[in-house]
């Protein structure tokens, strides 16, 4: 995309002003969400491919033919996305900034985010555990029905320190790289890891190439997230830098993910708490790294310090971008 279409300077500011339109609109409700288009393509997609092929077929078939649909869904994603700004800047080139900006937000997911983990704090801090228990069955695939207090307000603080990377920092890095089409090319990746990406029986064989894409794509903006969320947290009372880092630095390994425990253990370290353990997938126990230093119990008001957490991280990542920008320009 860099001189293709525009400057490197220029995918800068678009980028930065992309930010500032999520903080301020979030995910939009009208025209329908290009994620959600992007879903109902992957659906239909894996539908054909797996016709002709059972769950039990040959390993070496289903990680073919789900590397069938991890291809031509980020390639498509990128190409539709190339030719909607390129006939937009044809138009005009300030069209063509202001398509490119739209789509890059839309990419982008703090406000949603941060909107997610409040409509469980809320009920939370009003003691009504059945309606934040619902709130979190929407933002987590495990059991939430019998979850309590500290558990629901965990699986809240994980999703928002995990998806500081998958929502924030991952789809403005590929949107500095590469304009609309990166960002775009890197959510459908990111979707296709959200909803083929397991390691059950269904998806061991077929998702493998969606997760291990994601992986790959997630790697730098993850380590990352090591140094700037220490540093957020070193700007906000409560928490302690020192104590993110040494966490992340002893605790990131031990999750499953190469990427998802770096966020976790910054958040957790930073915190004072413990994250990970034992989560319940229908009706069966599985026991997940445990990252930070349980030096008190897990309570709402961590939602709202992570939440916090991730947004001094946005900001501190946008000031980045602009200084950058200030001197390339």
């Amino acid at each position: 995309m860099i001189g293709i279409l525009y400057s490197w300077p220029e995918l800068l500011l678009l980028s930065a002003a992309a930010v500032i339109v999520d903080l301020l609109v979030g995910d939009p409700k009208w025209p329908t969400h290009p994620v959600i288009r992007i879903g109902q393509w992957i659906r239909w997609l894996e539908k054909q491919l797996r016709r002709g092929a059972s769950v039990d077929a040959k390993p070496s078939v289903l990680r073919l033919r789900g590397a069938v649909l991890t291809a031509v869904t980020v390639l498509l994603a990128w190409l539709v996305m190339l030719l909607i700004v390129f006939a937009a800047d044809a138009i005009h080139r300030w069209l063509g900034y202001a398509v490119s900006v739209w789509f890059i937000s839309t990419t982008i997911a703090v406000k949603g985010l941060k909107d997610a983990a409040m409509l469980v704090y809320r009920p939370l801090t009003a003691g009504n555990l059945p309606v934040a228990r619902q709130y979190v069955g929407y933002i987590v695939s495990r059991d939430t029905d019998h979850i309590d207090e500290p558990e629901a307000a965990r699986a809240s603080v994980e999703t928002v320190a995990e998806n500081t990377v998958d929502a924030f920092l991952s789809p403005l890095l590929y949107a500095i790289l590469g304009g609309a089409p990166f960002a775009m090319a890197y959510r459908a990746a990111n979707t296709l890891d959200s909803m083929v990406g397991y390691r059950n029986e269904k998806y061991r064989d077929f998702g493998w190439c969606s997760a291990r894409l994601d992986d790959v794509l997630n790697y730098v903006p993850a380590r990352l997230s090591a140094l700037l969320m220490p540093l957020s947290a070193m700007l906000l009372p409560g928490m302690s830098a020192g104590r993110s880092i040494r966490a992340v630095l002893k605790f990131a390994r031990l999750h499953p993910s190469p990427n998802s425990g770096i966020p976790e253990s910054a958040a957790a370290g930073a915190l004072g708490i413990e994250l990970g353990g034992i989560n319940r997938y229908f009706g069966q126990d599985s026991e997940r790294a445990r990252l930070g230093w349980p030096l008190r119990t897990l309570a709402a008001g961590d939602i709202l310090q992570t939440v916090r957490m991730l947004y001094v991280t946005t900001m501190l990542t946008w000031i980045g971008v602009v200084a950058i920008w200030w001197v390339v320009r």
